[in-house]
């Protein structure tokens, strides 16, 4: 469990801040949550607020030197210990060390009587013993509904909430409260968001049989963040949090050129193949080899000594490498070499915003120079046409913007206008490929023709190829012309 420390600097006279660890967060919060203030973390059941409170303590102990304290109302200490050790969080060892306090208390709420003396003040007492015995900097309450549901006296809830709320403030310690969504407000009691200086929801629909979870920081006192909705992963490593909606077009535009993998499609483009971080799609109808070109991409970046990583939707990955042999391509080597890795699932296994969050957390954690992503026409399936190309858009721009190399396939069916069949895509890529089937001689050939490639001369001939057991071979030219002179 290593992650590298988020520390982001503020400037003089803003907020101090204080890093949560969990990747992505930072990036939102613009480098962590409030330091000494309380944050409330609200959601409906299982959308996961206690496991980001858990990661916030755990990463603060582990790799930010901040001693924390986990004080539940629910779940017992053993129980959270055994629930977040599959996430590779060891409870007991930071218990062991002194760098993490968890403490259940049974709170009745039958025995809880209202009465104007009702007061926290046994809390208090034990928290505070909780945070002085390890000089803890960070707390965690889970939840406020155990605490606060045997009241229903508006003036004494409110009054406890502020007492409660400023005794953390005075203890100087950053804290995060859990809440459970109330019906038409950010929590039950409707009070909490209020005496907050930070609220963040959590949220876990389902639409059409897919679920995603999502992020939004609805609240921040004293400095700005993202306001948008933000997908988020649970998974192996903790929580991922997706940063990206769009970066726009502030990335660089690289002038050095890399090869397709193949010396004739080169030829076409210039002579010298693709620029670096550009987008790349090629298009065609079934067969018509797109597969083919996609592996021959990621051959050639990983004889460069570059990593590859190689979104695959229809095929496994066992499956590609058998089929790539037989064109000459032995993509294992490269696998067993870690230059390759492969990400195989079905589109519908997920909702477009899941898709996007897991291909940056791979992205991120692999750091591949190319990215080939096969097909995208498949995320139609998981989606609107809309928001696809919203979600391919992020996509695009996260790449470019990291100097990534994408190469993407797309299907086209029989009967479409084939060059308007890619309105979805075609405006954000920057080399378009495309390949057909050509009849030569009673014959069905593959043809291939560069439709665009920005800032650089290419050809305008119809390029016959063929699939052999030495790669794709090419064919004599189908129509000839004069090149094509850049935009």
């Amino acid at each position: 469990m290593t992650r590298p420390e988020i520390d982001r600097p503020h400037r003089e006279g803003s907020l101090p801040k204080a890093a949560t660890g969990i990747r992505g967060l930072d990036e939102i919060t613009g480098g962590g949550l409030p330091r000494g203030r309380p944050t409330l973390v609200c959601g409906s059941a299982g959308c996961g607020k206690t496991l980001l409170a858990m990661e916030f303590l755990v990463r603060g102990a582990a790799e930010l030197d901040e001693p924390g304290v986990f004080m539940a109302f629910e779940e017992t200490a053993e129980e959270l210990a055994q629930n977040v050790r599959s996430l590779g969080f060891d409870l007991d060892d930071l218990a062991a060390r002194n760098r993490l306090v968890v403490d259940y208390v049974h709170v009745e709420r039958s025995e809880i009587e209202e009465t104007g003396e009702y007061d926290l003040e046994g809390l208090f007492i034990r928290l505070g013993h909780a945070i002085d015995s390890i000089g803890a900097r960070r707390v965690v309450l889970d939840t406020l509904e155990t605490l606060f549901g045997g009241l229903s006296n508006v003036g004494i809830l409110r009054s406890e909430l502020r007492r409660l709320f400023r005794w953390l403030k005075d203890k100087g310690v950053t804290a995060i409260i859990t809440a459970e969504r109330g019906d038409g407000t950010l929590t039950r009691h409707g009070l909490e968001e209020y005496v907050s200086d930070c609220v963040i929801v959590l949220d876990h629909r389902v639409t059409e049989q897919l679920s995603t979870r999502r992020l939004r920081v609805v609240k921040y006192r004293g400095t700005t963040h993202g306001t948008n909705e933000y997908p988020f992963l649970i998974d192996e490593d903790g929580i991922s949090v997706l940063p990206v909606t769009s970066l726009g077009l502030r990335h660089q535009a690289s002038d050095e050129r890399i090869s397709s993998g193949i010396p004739w499609v080169d030829a076409m483009l210039g002579g010298r193949g693709f620029y670096r971080g550009s987008t790349v799609l090629v298009s065609g109808g079934a067969g018509t080899g797109k597969t083919s070109l996609a592996a021959h991409f990621a051959d050639a970046a990983c004889r460069r000594q570059e990593r590859a990583l190689y979104f695959a939707f229809e095929e496994s990955e066992s499956q590609l490498i058998r089929n790539m042999r037989s064109i000459g391509l032995d993509l294992s080597t490269w696998a067993d070499r870690a230059l390759l890795r492969f990400y195989a699932t079905r589109p519908s296994a997920y909702g477009l915003e899941m898709h996007l969050a897991t291909l940056h957390k791979l992205v991120v954690d692999f750091k591949p120079r190319v990215v080939v992503v096969d097909p995208i026409t498949t995320f139609l399936g998981a989606g609107t046409s809309m928001q696809a190309e919203s979600m391919l858009m992020r996509l695009i721009d996260f790449l470019k913007g990291s100097q990534i190399t994408a190469l993407f396939t797309s299907l086209t069916h029989a009967g479409q206008f084939t060059e308007g069949s890619e309105s979805m895509v075609s405006s954000l890529i920057d080399t378009w490929l495309l390949l057909s089937d050509i009849e030569v001689e009673s014959r069905r050939q593959r043809g291939l023709q560069v439709l665009k490639s920005r800032g650089m001369a290419h050809s305008n001939q119809v390029r016959g190829f063929q699939l052999t057991d030495k790669g794709v071979q090419v064919r004599a030219a189908a129509r000839k012309g004069p090149a094509r002179r850049p935009r």
